[in-house]
């Protein structure tokens, strides 16, 4: 594959160019910036891209200056989709154009390939998010989203409820396929399935929790701390999965309630138990993301003792 020149010291490469050795140096940066500004231990992901990038498995791009690297970028493709799952350049050498730079490359290749017509990204530790041009504006939509965090031990204090007609037991991964089937319909119409199209469906839900479940991009998945919600009938109404992002902070990788359900204190139930049983396991904070527009939730977290700790954007590229 050609390199995208930036200038006659930097290079845009394919990532098969370059050993996870070579890699290292900045994986060891990144993980520090993102204890820095999310309390999260990014090692067990940083471990995943040295393995796949020893393997040769693992399609992106890194920024070379002199033969060094000092950015990278991988995606992942879903059938039509691409996913960019990481970017980060060094930051001494950061700037905005570089960092488009692996942005750019990424798109053409995906957009190259058959079938792919939508490419989304959410990018904790990109800076301005929202201040700055991207490339292929034409297709492009951005989110405002928040990070929000609260002191696990905030639980406690907090009014137990219990929902009427109503049950909260633990969630457990027999229940995945109803879960994908509670997304779907409690996400229906909402901005975050034009954020993340795997919400539309139960069988893109299905994905998606597979991948909480079982990968750690968003932390090590903590079934004692993730809870389901029952009606009446016995029909699952709402969870809260949970994971742990370090061995001191927990996070809420999804939380939904049914549109029947809504409105009654449900979700409130559910993340005051997660929150309680990440503060058992030792958990000193407790973080969760949120769309800006979804006032209701964030009205309840703020509730709950949630503030902000970092703002950042959803980017969605669609080619149709």
């Amino acid at each position: 594959m050609a390199a995208w020149q930036e200038s006659p010291e930097h290079f845009v490469v394919d990532l098969r160019k370059v050993s996870a050795a070579d890699l290292t140096p900045l994986l060891e940066e990144e993980t520090g910036v993102w204890r820095w500004a999310l309390d999260w231990d990014f090692e067990p992901s940083a471990e995943l891209v040295r393995r796949f990038v020893d393997m040769q498995a693992l399609n992106g791009f890194a920024l070379l200056e002199g033969g060094r690297v000092m950015g990278y970028c991988y995606y992942i493709r879903e059938e039509k989709k691409g996913l960019i799952g990481d970017l980060y350049v060094r930051e001494r050498d950061r700037t905005v154009e570089r960092e488009h730079a692996l942005i750019e490359a990424t798109l053409e290749t995906l957009w190259r390939s058959s079938g792919v017509h939508r490419v989304e990204a959410q990018l904790l530790l990109l800076d301005s998010p929202l201040a700055r041009k991207v490339p292929f504006a034409s297709c492009f939509r951005s989110f405002p989203r928040r990070f929000l965090e609260a002191a696990a031990s905030k639980a406690v204090t907090l009014a137990e409820h219990s929902p009427q007609g109503v049950s909260i037991t633990p969630w457990t991964e027999a229940r995945q396929d109803d879960s994908a089937r509670l997304v779907a319909a409690a996400y229906r119409g909402h901005v975050d399935s034009d954020i993340n199209d795997q919400y539309r469906s139960p069988s893109g839900a299905r994905r998606f929790l597979n991948n909480i479940v079982q990968y750690p991009g968003c932390g090590t998945f903590f079934a004692p701390a993730s809870y389901a919600a029952s009606d009446a009938k016995g029909a699952l109404c709402g969870m809260s999965l949970a994971s742990l992002v370090s061995n001191t902070t927990g996070h809420i990788t999804q939380i939904c309630v049914t549109p029947a359900q809504r409105g009654k204190g449900v979700g409130y139930a559910l993340l005051r138990r997660s929150m309680l049983a990440l503060a058992a396991h030792g958990c000193h904070t407790v973080g969760l993301t949120v769309t800006s527009t979804n006032t209701g939730a964030i009205r309840l977290y703020e509730q709950m003792g949630f503030t902000d700790r970092r703002e950042f954007a959803a980017y969605v590229w669609d080619a149709w």
